[in-house]
């Protein structure tokens, strides 16, 4: 009679609507909606949520009751065409919902998050140099998380997909302005590798290599310009390769100097022996060691 109720609003009643259901890319080019977990409503969803007395942010509840699936979201905008909202398709996909799906939504008050637990669904995503923080940055877009979602986040032109397993306080929590601490689970198809048989395979391998001794390490030493040369006119080369007397004066790479003392430097030099007019080795040969001779003779006295 007095028109009470144009005085005052609407009062303790929530937002509850069914919507005709359709994914983001019958919009055109909406990545800001397809990668993230918000939803795009009509503008009578707006006017109706303003004459109630609903919580900021708004968060939603959407159910499909054919599957009996429903999920948690944000709203991105509200320009969608009356009775239709258009939603992610990997939201679509976790509703068990084909386009023109018909799906019940409501507001909802969520508890802030504390805790995550993901698990990837492919062994790709290990090749992320820094997980957590590729999922920080594709959470921005999101507004909650619901326990059992798949969620999908790109990074670097590929999609990577996210099953929640777990989140506390609650099955669905709000992660708008919080803090909170994120786990990883193994991705699916990753096996974790059989470090004992790795170790038995080692020690296998050992046991079938006898260790080498003095002898052979000397035969297995790195000998520098042993080969045979190549003459360009196709004649053979008179030089013979380096003689077998080098071998025990030869420097062995890979073998350690265990007589290394610090802040001594050692230098090892090879000698050529000299062969005597009998065909011997003079191992006493010394460079330089002979008398010379003047060209100029001294004067007769």
């Amino acid at each position: 009679m007095f028109g009470f109720g144009q005085m005052f609003p609407e009062m303790g009643r929530n937002f509850s609507a069914n919507y005709r259901c359709y994914s983001a890319s019958m919009l055109g080019d909406r990545e800001d909606v397809e990668r993230g977990g918000k939803i795009i409503m009509p503008p009578s969803a707006l006017d109706q949520l303003t004459r109630l007395n609903i919580q900021y942010p708004m968060l939603f509840k959407l159910t499909n009751k054919k599957s009996n699936r429903d999920t948690h979201c944000g709203v991105l905008e509200f320009v969608a065409d009356e009775g239709r909202i258009y939603i992610p398709y990997w939201m679509m996909q976790n509703l068990l919902l084909d386009e023109g799906g018909l799906v019940q939504i409501e507001n909802v008050s969520l508890s802030v998050a504390t805790f995550a637990k993901f698990q990837p669904q492919s062994v790709d995503f290990l090749d992320i140099t820094n997980p957590k923080a590729v999922l920080e940055n594709g959470l921005r877009n999101f507004a909650c998380l619901t326990t059992t979602d798949v969620i999908a986040i790109k990074y670097n032109e590929k999609i990577y997909e996210l099953c929640v397993l777990e989140t506390k306080p609650g099955k669905a929590v709000s992660i708008i302005e919080c803090d909170m601490n994120v786990e990883f689970a193994a991705p699916v198809g990753y096996q974790e590798p059989d470090y004992k048989k790795m170790a038995a395979d080692k020690k296998e391998a050992e046991a079938e290599g006898e260790p080498m001794d003095a002898d052979d390490m000397m035969d297995a030493a790195f000998r520098a310009f042993s080969g045979q040369g190549n003459r360009l006119d196709g004649k053979l080369k008179n030089t013979e390769s380096c003689p077998a007397a080098l071998d025990t004066e030869m420097v062995r790479r890979g073998i350690p100097n265990y007589n290394y003392k610090k802040g001594t430097i050692t230098f090892i030099r090879t000698q050529k022996p000299v062969n005597t007019d009998n065909g011997e080795v003079n191992a006493d040969f010394e460079a330089f060691s002979g008398q010379g001779q003047s060209l100029r003779k001294k004067g007769r006295k």
